[in-house]
């Protein structure tokens, strides 16, 4: 629902910020009063283009502010699946600035997006309906989405299981399709194939061999290094002309018994030297073991280097490690396997894609079915809401048609056609000349996809256009209906529709010897009764007309009651 809107220096809008309700909120005012400008301000907003004139006469830039309450869980998730996270208020606050270059910028709750984005996220929210804005009923590839709205909930059902057939079939495809590539010059490649696996095996690499022997020739490499400083450390323990560190141990460890025996409280001091003197002795064995196996081994070097060169060569080859030239290795393997068993898989993917192919077109046989029984229902509804319109001899079809291919939607492409009048032929939404015909029947539509729609908020600009009298009260009466059930903005110039309002805005022209500006502001009680009499009676207001205003208003809130 849109909260709120806030606009500043775009085209006669000094600056304005407007709250908007619940149900059916009117928008009215003198003809030039800036009424467009609202829209233009949504729809640029929602991310539609906008023209330099755009900004107001003097600034720099123009800037416009929407405030949006998200009511349904399935539409914030398709939000955030997006990219945008939403507050706990389960709000989103959209702006969009354009600069006098013609520049723009767009942000939702301050994250900066592309326009794409915000378009995908707008289409989600909020559906604009004015006298060039029906998208969502020129476009034929949006029709076959409104229809599905109207299917019972068993369609979903069958929806997931083709998706999920159709995701077996490409991947059967995409079998086939390798196989039927691999079989030109099959037997070359039956031979490089053989070549690589063999090779690779023969040179019976191990995982993690390569760092082991890095590891092993830096140890190498460092063997004169090491002998050095385990030379020097023996020389000091153990190989000292003088006396060795082994030796003073040895000779104090003799003196500290001899004390020991004359005072039995050294005897401790002794068990200690004792275990170092062991220690140290152990320790100098071991380093001379070390010393001894440290030799340079050349050829235990050239073995490493051989086998480093080798693994280099296989990573050029067939990867960046020896997982993955091992895992090159088995799916080599698959292929080759593939190759030498070619005929036989071929035709068991064949006989799989042709089971898969019988599935698949009985379902989307089934989901045709079930959308031609709904087209009925929508059919007969739509033209009986048509004729409460006005529109007597309207017929509205809905054209289901098999296309060549299916998809995870089923084989349909279905097109809205209409006849508006008594001897016209049927033909397409797009060929309506007059915009009054089209935005009655984008009401008859919403009136009876009101329940399934889970677009909150529609804004409908002059749907009164070339209606008048009763049709009038009848338009008045459908877009009350849908605003029990969503949030609606009507631009309009009859007091028949203004009356059903559940909140009402005045735009006004206000002009001063420097500039004109537009303002909005929500009327109450008497202020509305005065702008319905105004739509009543035009320029004149009289008595005469308040009174009926005033009769118009009660009536249309007793209607309202009864809805």
């Amino acid at each position: 629902m849109l909260e709120r809107l806030y606009i500043k220096n775009v085209a006669l809008i000094d600056e304005i910020s407007v709250e908007f309700g619940e149900g059916l909120n009117i928008l009215s005012g003198e003809t030039g009063a800036g009424k467009s400008i609202i829209i233009d301000s949504i729809n640029f907003v929602l991310g539609e283009k906008a023209h330099k004139d755009f900004i107001h006469r003097g600034a720099d830039k123009a800037n416009v502010e929407a405030l949006i309450y998200i009511d349904g869980s399935n539409v914030k998730k398709e939000i955030e699946n997006i990219g945008i996270d939403i507050d706990e208020d389960n709000s989103i606050l959209i702006s969009r600035t354009m600069l006098a270059s013609g520049k723009t910028s767009c942000r939702i709750n301050g994250k900066a997006v592309t326009v794409g984005m915000l378009k995908e996220i707008s289409s989600l929210l909020i559906d604009i309906h004015g006298q060039h804005e029906h998208q969502s009923l020129l476009n034929p590839e949006k029709h076959i989405v409104l229809l599905d709205r109207f299917c019972p909930e068993n369609l979903n059902d069958f929806k997931a299981k083709l998706l999920k057939k159709i995701k077996k079939y490409k991947q059967l495809l995409k079998e086939i399709n390798e196989i039927d590539f691999n079989l030109e010059d099959r037997e070359a490649k039956i031979e490089i194939y053989k070549y690589q696996i063999e090779e690779i095996r023969a040179a019976d690499f191990k995982i993690n061999e390569e760092e082991k022997l890095l590891s092993e020739r830096k140890l190498l490499l460092a063997s004169e290094k090491i002998r050095g400083y385990i030379n020097a450390c023996l020389e000091f323990l153990y190989r000292s002309e003088e006396m060795s560190a082994v030796d003073k141990i040895s000779s104090a460890l003799n003196n500290l018994y001899d004390i020991s025996m004359l005072d039995k409280s050294q005897k401790k001091n002794y068990e200690r030297l004792d275990e170092i003197y062991i220690q140290l002795d152990e320790l100098v064995s071991d380093l001379i073991t070390y010393s001894n196996n440290i030799e340079g081994e050349p050829e235990k070097l050239d073995n490493i280097e051989k086998r480093l060169d080798l693994i280099y060569k296989f990573k050029r080859k067939y990867g960046s490690s020896i997982k993955d030239i091992l895992k090159h290795c088995i799916e080599t393997e698959k292929k080759l396997e593939i190759l030498l068993n070619s005929s036989d898989k071929i035709k068991e993917l064949s006989e799989k894609k042709s089971s898969l192919e019988i599935d698949i077109k009985k379902l989307c046989g089934e989901i045709t079915e079930l959308r031609c029984k709904a087209a009925k229902k929508i059919e007969n509804e739509v033209e009986s809401v048509l004729k409460d319109l006005g529109m007597i001899n309207a017929q509205f079809k809905i054209n289901i048609e098999q296309k060549s291919s299916f998809n995870q939607n089923g084989w349909d492409k279905a097109e809205f056609i209409i006849s508006p009048n008594k001897g016209e032929e049927l033909k397409p939404l797009s060929k309506i000349a007059s915009g009054g015909e089209m935005s009655r029947v984008m009401l008859s539509l919403k009136t009876v996809l009101a329940k399934q729609d889970s677009i909150e908020t529609f804004i409908f600009d002059e749907i009164d256009t070339g209606v008048s009298g009763r049709t009038a009260q009848q338009v008045a009466q459908k877009l009350a209906f849908i605003g029990k059930s969503h949030q609606i903005l009507c631009i309009t110039h009859l007091p028949q529709i203004a009356s059903m309002g559940d909140n009402h805005y005045l735009i006004e022209k206000k002009s001063d010897e420097t500039k004109t500006i537009s303002t909005i502001k929500k009327i109450e009680k008497d202020e509305i009764t005065d702008e319905l009499a105004r739509l009543i009676g035009g320029a004149e207001i009289t008595e005469s007309t308040i009174a009926a205003a005033a009769d118009m208003k009660k009536m249309a809130e007793e209607l309202k009651n009864n809805l």
